[in-house]
């Protein structure tokens, strides 16, 4: 592209200088030839009045001082009263001879009939010509340097933008989608590099809603899958009480279901599309049944869950959600937490709350502040539960927070269902 601007710039420049230096040429030799053969015929008119009053005062004509006066001209004087033919000036020409040199020539009549006759050599002239040719030459060819170097600025002006963009859309295709943000100052270039900007912006979402996607998955899944191996170990160690057996292979199997309600709702928040439907759900058989599947996990590490709180609680919230959330929490508290776990119920401030709390050492002042951030652990997490059970919560409208350090006792605020009345357990 460049090659061919440069080109057609210096196409362009060449027909525009010959089509004003080849007529300014021929102007400049007409006006110089036009102006050396009027200024011979002013010394000829000269001459001949010089010649009239010389004639009239001494009757003869001073041959020498012409000769002097005129040194690069040859002049002959006609007199009228005798015809005689006088000649002057300081240079040697003969009119008539065949291989006499070019010159100009100019005749003037004086008053009293003397025909004077002045010759010049057109070297000089023909000098005078070509030096001016050569000045238009001199300014074409600046002229076309300077329409190439302007040429040369314009392309690599119109020519970087392009390469520019196209390191960008090459680091789009790579995978590297952070925004480039530059800008030249040409619209259309500019246009471009906004729409690579937006596209970059939005491929950077998509890449980072994948990405938490599937750090979300493995880690929502991991408890769920807990619970369902000790499920299937019970089965397998109970194999000889088929009572037993029914009753885990029923516990497995909801279990399973769950699992499959976990993914659904993920795959669902990933691909941006709509929340789970929110319904009145009864927070007493929800978390009874959480509590159920949750208490095998604690105790099997020594530890107990216990439910306690208002009864008879209603929230607007989807259950897997709820579910979602209530496991984070309790799975924090079992990895961060020592002793009984306890998930209390409470209504008050126009909001129904769930707490879980534990009996460990708490937070540390340092992360009691940031606990919610993505990736900030306290242990060895992978620090991505607790932001995750927030931003679910939020998609809720509800909300989850910190609520005391030591015990460290987190709550979820839900919106409460209507027609509900409490009891305390």
């Amino acid at each position: 592209m460049r090659r061919r601007m440069l080109f057609s710039t210096l196409v362009v420049a060449v027909i525009a200088v010959l089509l004003l230096g080849l007529p300014l040429g021929a102007l400049t030799y007409t006006t110089i030839h036009t102006q050396s053969t009027s200024q011979l015929q002013q010394e000829a008119d000269i001459i001949a009045a010089e010649v009239d009053d010389e004639l009239e005062d001494q009757s003869t004509v001073n041959l020498e001082r012409l000769t002097e006066v005129h040194p690069g001209r040859h002049i002959e004087i006609e007199l009228a009263r005798s015809g005689e033919v006088l000649q002057a000036g300081g240079w040697e020409y003969d009119p008539g001879a065949p291989d006499a040199p070019p010159s100009l020539r100019a005749t003037s009549t004086s008053r009293a009939g003397n025909v004077i006759t002045v010759w010049r050599d057109t070297q000089r002239l023909q000098e005078s010509i070509l030096n001016a040719w050569a000045g238009i030459a001199s300014l074409s060819l600046l002229a076309i340097g300077v329409a190439v170097g302007l040429a040369m600025l314009q392309a690599r002006r119109l020519t970087l933008p392009l390469v520019d963009l196209a390191a960008t859309a090459e680091r789009l295709g790579s995978g590297v989608a952070t925004p480039w943000g530059h800008r030249y100052g040409i619209s259309e270039a500019d246009r471009v590099a906004e729409v690579l900007d937006r596209s970059a912006e939005r491929i950077a979402g998509l890449i980072a809603t994948e990405r938490h996607f599937a750090t979300d998955a493995s880690h929502q899944l991991r408890t769920p899958l807990t619970a369902l191996s000790m499920r299937l170990e019970e089965i397998i160690a109970e194999a000889d009480k088929p009572e037993v057996v029914r009753e885990e292979g029923e516990a497995a199997l909801a279990q399973t279901e769950r699992l499959v309600e976990t993914v659904e709702s993920l795959l669902g928040r990933a691909r941006k599309s709509q929340n789970p439907e929110a319904k009145v759900v009864e927070l007493d058989e929800v978390l009874e049944r959480f509590v159920a599947e949750w208490r095998p996990i604690l105790r099997a590490e020594g530890r107990d869950v216990e439910l306690a709180g208002e009864r008879g609680l209603r929230a607007a919230v989807a259950p897997t959600d709820l579910t979602q959330i209530m496991a984070t929490l309790v799975d924090n508290a079992r990895k961060h937490g020592a002793g009984t776990v306890t998930v209390r119920t409470v209504q008050g401030g126009g909001s129904v709350r769930v707490e879980v709390s534990d009996e460990g050492p708490g937070i540390p002042e340092n992360l009691s502040g940031r606990i919610f951030e993505r990736e900030v652990t306290g242990g060895n997490g992978t620090g991505l539960g607790l932001a995750l059970a927030r931003h679910i919560a939020e998609s809720e409208g509800a909300r989850v927070e910190l609520i005391l350090a030591r015990p460290t006792t987190f709550a979820l605020f839900l919106p409460p269902g209507g027609g509900q009345t409490s009891s305390p357990v």
